[in-house]
């Protein structure tokens, strides 16, 4: 996926500098695009670090799980 933003980032840059606008409105545009890149890629990380923080919760509820069944099994609740 990193390689692609960097790839689209590449790309639109090239477009933007071989349209026929005038210097101030290219720059514009780079700014915006570029803008608009980075709030993607924000985005991103956040769906990342949702999907880790989710990864982890589950996990844990797992474990708790696990641990829970075992206390029961052995007869030994409470006692962690």
């Amino acid at each position: 996926m990193k390689g692609f933003l960097i790839g689209l980032g590449i790309g639109v840059g090239l477009g933007v500098l071989f349209a026929p606008m005038s210097g101030e409105e290219t720059r514009n545009n780079l700014a915006d695009r570029a803008n608009d890149l980075s709030d993607s890629a924000r985005e991103l990380v956040d769906q990342g670090k949702e999907r880790v923080r989710s990864g982890i919760s589950s996990i844990r509820s797992q474990a708790e799980n696990v641990i829970n069944r075992t206390q029961q099994a052995t007869g030994t609740e409470g006692v962690v």
